[in-house]
């Protein structure tokens, strides 16, 4: 059941877009520091165990076994919340997952500062695991949230609804604004984290949790019974609310 989110549908795309630029922040960390591994895009991780078999390929299969476990695990977490709370109270099930996913992120930066995390050797593995189950969490989140062309970590549908949607398929669609969006913020993350973390991997990812603090809030204290699910025919009252499903 996916459910509409309690904010405006500017202020939700916001949130989202600002969810897709901390994927790109993150997958810049972990590709470039944890050893060619991704912890939010596992379409990634699953084809790089398979090109691990070459033993020339610089890759490893435990790096990539390890992040989509730790993003499974994170997805699971993420789906009992939303099914405990989302009915009920959508602003409380998304500003807690979100302050989760932010709390993980938070803590991960402060054990790699002080090394008790490590970005290399076979330490790295409980930092992959880690960053893995926050972007689960994430990734599970929002796939409950239920809105159209933002699913904060993926851009393969996003950039074919682009092309096979358009005026030049032929396809009048739905405005490209959403799926251009996306695209520009995750590759705003990753240009961003790949700067920053030329100075430090650690800030790169104390950013990204100040960024899903900032999301969080945005979904604290919102009043209950604003939203509904997407699923109930929506009255003419609703049709003219702010508060529409995306």
């Amino acid at each position: 059941m996916a459910v509409s989110s309690p904010l405006t549908s500017r202020q939700t795309v916001a949130a989202l877009l600002t969810l897709t630029a901390v994927t790109g922040l993150v997958d810049a960390d972990s590709y470039l520091r944890l050893g060619r591994v991704f912890v939010a895009n596992m379409t990634g991780n699953v084809v790089f165990l398979g090109f691990s078999v070459d033993p020339h390929s610089g890759l490893s299969a435990s790096a990539s076994v390890i992040a989509i476990a730790g993003f499974v695990l994170g997805a699971l977490a993420g789906g009992r919340a939303a099914h405990a709370l989302a009915a009920a109270r959508p602003g409380r099930w998304l500003a807690t997952v979100f302050t989760g996913e932010a709390l993980i992120l938070g803590l991960v930066a402060v054990l790699t500062a002080t090394s008790v995390l490590p970005w290399a050797g076979n330490g790295r593995l409980a930092t992959i695991a880690i960053l893995a189950a926050a972007l689960g969490m994430q990734n599970s989140t929002v796939r409950h949230l239920g809105a159209a062309d933002l699913t904060t970590t993926v851009l393969t549908l996003t950039l074919t609804g682009l092309a096979a949607d358009s005026a030049l398929a032929g396809v009048p669609g739905p405005k490209p604004h959403r799926r251009l969006g996306s695209v520009a913020a995750m590759l705003a993350g990753a240009l961003a984290g790949t700067g920053i973390l030329q100075w430090s991997p650690t800030a790169v990812i104390a950013i990204a949790a100040a960024l899903v603090a900032a999301v969080s809030g945005a979904f604290t204290g919102v009043t209950p019974g604003l939203a509904h699910t997407s699923h109930a025919a929506p009255s003419p009252g609703d049709l003219r609310c702010e508060r529409t499903p995306l």
